[in-house]
């Protein structure tokens, strides 16, 4: 059986004093398309960092594992040398440097036809886009095509993409979701992270993540109907996450979806290997 590229055990992480991931286990497997389903504030971009090795996301419990290497306390930098990168919620932008240019930084060895490819890939024609300088005068729609377009053509082991929907209209979703499987029919495992459950169609597998823990893994039209059916009307009721647990409505939407006992155990266990240290 073909082994995980990454895998996540037992993972927690607090940031101010506060519980942002809950003891969160999953495995991501090579020229897959794992998606992340989420509420906003469920901790999917807090996952994405730990994962990364952002500053300030060093996980408190557990450990990432890559290609069977534990990368837990790695940097950024070493990470990225390993193949993994991150698509951000937020595109950079990059005052004075051509789109072409950037889209190619991460090509080795340059490949002007791979960065045509990538450009037309997210329907960003090269000739139109190619010599565009990457600054302010891209929309947040283009500049995420943008962003995409410079994942697809490095070609990494392990692409998270944070929110690749966010800023593109409705209408473009379906050439999105196309980039994402061609990803992955090139052999790169995809982290999709979303809260738009019409994008996780296009995943292999969908992991449901409320309050930082991890409620369901299985396929995207069983993930479909319990967010729904389940997540979506607590959204309704309780507003965006991180929601006061301390509050009865929101203890009770925790127990209707075996949440409360899940964090329970996940807080029980830290306190458990707090005390032994």
């Amino acid at each position: 059986m073909t082994e995980p590229i990454l895998k996540i055990e037992n993972l927690s992480l607090r940031r101010e004093d506060r519980p942002i991931l809950n003891d969160v286990n999953l495995e991501i497997y090579p020229a897959q398309v794992h998606a992340l389903l989420g509420l906003n504030g469920s901790g999917k971009s807090s996952l994405a960092y730990t994962i990364m090795g952002c500053e300030g996301y060093t996980p408190d419990r557990g450990r990432i594992l890559f290609e069977g290497k534990d990368i837990t306390h790695l940097s950024i930098t070493e990470r990225a040398r390993l193949g993994i990168t991150l698509a951000w919620q937020e595109p950079a932008r990059f005052e004075g440097i051509p789109v072409g240019k950037y889209v190619g930084l991460g090509v080795n060895p340059p490949d002007r036809e791979r960065v045509i490819q990538a450009l037309e890939a997210v329907a960003l024609p090269a000739k139109v886009y190619g010599y565009r300088s990457a600054d302010k005068t891209l929309s947040g729609g283009e500049r995420k095509r943008v962003e995409l377009a410079a994942v697809y053509a490095m070609r990494p082991r392990l692409a998270i993409l944070d929110e690749p929907d966010s800023g593109i209209d409705i209408l473009s979703l379906g050439e999105i979701a196309n980039l994402i499987r061609r990803m992955a029919i090139e052999g790169v495992a995809v982290f999709l992270i979303t809260h738009r459950d019409e994008l996780v169609e296009t995943a292999d597998v969908v992991s449901l993540i409320c309050a930082g823990t991890i409620l369901f893994t299985g396929k995207p039209l069983e993930a479909r109907r319990y967010f729904t059916s389940r997540c979506i009307p607590h959204l309704e009721a309780l507003g965006s996450q991180p929601w006061d647990t301390s509050k009865p409505e929101v203890q009770e939407a925790f127990a209707s979806n075996g949440l409360l006992k899940l964090v329970a155990q996940a807080a029980e266990r830290q306190t458990g290997k707090e005390q032994s240290a």
